[in-house]
């Protein structure tokens, strides 16, 4: 079958959502396949690039993918990634991707590109290695389709961003084996950091009572509002539409709520991550009574000290994104760890894993024993 590739455009947005729905049912939890109104926002956004392949005989579209970005950030998700039923086979999939990559890591539009991919199938996982993806980790539980799946983390980097990653002196143990599996994966030869025990638990109120407001726009404003600049945000690329607020001012954290996929991604702290830590049992409680699975963040590989609260309610490290954001001063890149916490059981039994990720379920199941399993004590 022969294809063209063009961008795609508002008149396309109705046989996009057939596509979707051809592809992943009636469970698509992104607005990108489902809200007409979120798809003409994005085909017009500069900062996303939005290609699609049609039949050339028909006209019909046979595969859609996009990178999307934001203004002041140099990192792009690949999303939206999808081939028809009838057009697989072909290298479809490849070809979308690879054209995308070219267009936005290829020009040095972008510092880096990451992906969340299914773990239905390896043939997802084994897309995005072809076109020079590498996998950081494993997300359990991330996102409730037509039951819970995992999802694993793939990141693309423009030529020499890696090079400047910055070094780190220490990390809190339990997160040795994942940055082992990625230095493998990466061929890394610098000196690993020297793991600690984490700190202790701060101080907080357990107890707290929170309110949790569900108002888009009110959010989104309030969040502009406190975070004019982007380098504050614990994670791009998502939009707030939740603010939990504890009943006495003391914090706000700011998170997207997906309540089709039931997962959350806190994005940011006010009046700074190190004042919501001690409330991280509170703030967990209250997403899991909203109904969501899965709840993850992203935390600098440098902050011993948030990674450590984190760890103490019950949080995994499950993926590294390496050389993710820039230094304000420019001297190189910063590490990221993304923290993942599941409110449901773990079933790793429908989980198809490619040969390169193997190694973070490994990593991931180190990590989870050393959280959840006691030490036991035999008695002589």
């Amino acid at each position: 079958m022969t294809t063209t590739i063009d961008r795609a455009a508002p008149a396309d947005i109705a046989d996009l959502r057939q596509l979707y729905y051809a592809v992943y049912g009636p469970h698509y939890p992104t607005a990108l396949g489902t809200d007409p109104a979120e798809m003409s926002r994005l085909i017009a956004d500069p900062h996303t690039l939005w290609l699609v392949a049609r039949c050339a005989r028909t006209g019909h579209l046979a595969g859609s993918a996009a990178i999307h970005g934001e203004p002041g950030s140099r990192i792009g998700r690949l999303e939206g990634l999808a081939v028809h039923p009838d057009h697989r086979a072909g290298g479809l999939a490849h070809t979308l991707t690879d054209e995308l990559c070219r267009q936005m890591l290829g020009t040095g539009r972008l510092d880096s590109v990451y992906a969340t991919v299914r773990t239905v199938s390896a043939g997802p996982q084994r897309v995005v290695t072809r076109n020079g993806f590498k996998p950081l980790g494993v997300l359990p539980n991330a996102v409730d389709l037509s039951s819970r799946e995992s999802l694993a983390l793939y990141a693309r980097h423009s030529p020499g961003v890696l090079d400047r990653r910055l070094p780190v002196p220490e990390v809190p143990a339990p997160l040795a084996p994942l940055l082992r599996t990625v230095d493998r994966t990466l061929g890394t030869d610098g000196p690993a950091p020297r793991a600690t025990a984490p700190a202790p638990a701060p101080e907080g109120r357990t107890t707290a009572r929170l309110e949790m407001v569900e108002a888009p726009a009110f959010v989104r404003r309030r969040f502009h509002e406190r975070f004019p600049d982007a380098t504050s945000w614990f994670y791009p690329l998502h939009t707030p539409n939740a603010l939990l607020v504890a009943d006495d001012g003391g914090f706000e954290v700011y998170a997207y709520l997906n309540r089709t996929g039931r997962y959350c991604a806190l994005i940011a702290a006010h009046p700074s991550p190190d004042t919501a830590a001690g409330y991280l049992e509170a703030i967990t409680r209250t997403l899991t009574r909203a109904g969501t699975g899965y709840v993850e963040a992203l935390v600098p590989l440098a902050e011993h000290g948030p990674l450590s609260a984190f760890l103490a309610q019950g949080f995994i490290p499950s993926a590294l994104y390496p050389a993710m954001r820039p230094d304000p001063t420019g001297a190189g890149f910063h590490d990221y760890v993304v923290m993942t916490r599941t409110a449901e059981q773990i079933d790793f039994r429908g989980v198809v894993v490619d040969t390169a990720l193997q190694p973070y379920v490994d990593a991931y199941l180190s990590a989870w024993a050393a959280t959840y399993l006691p030490t036991l004590e035999v008695a002589s």
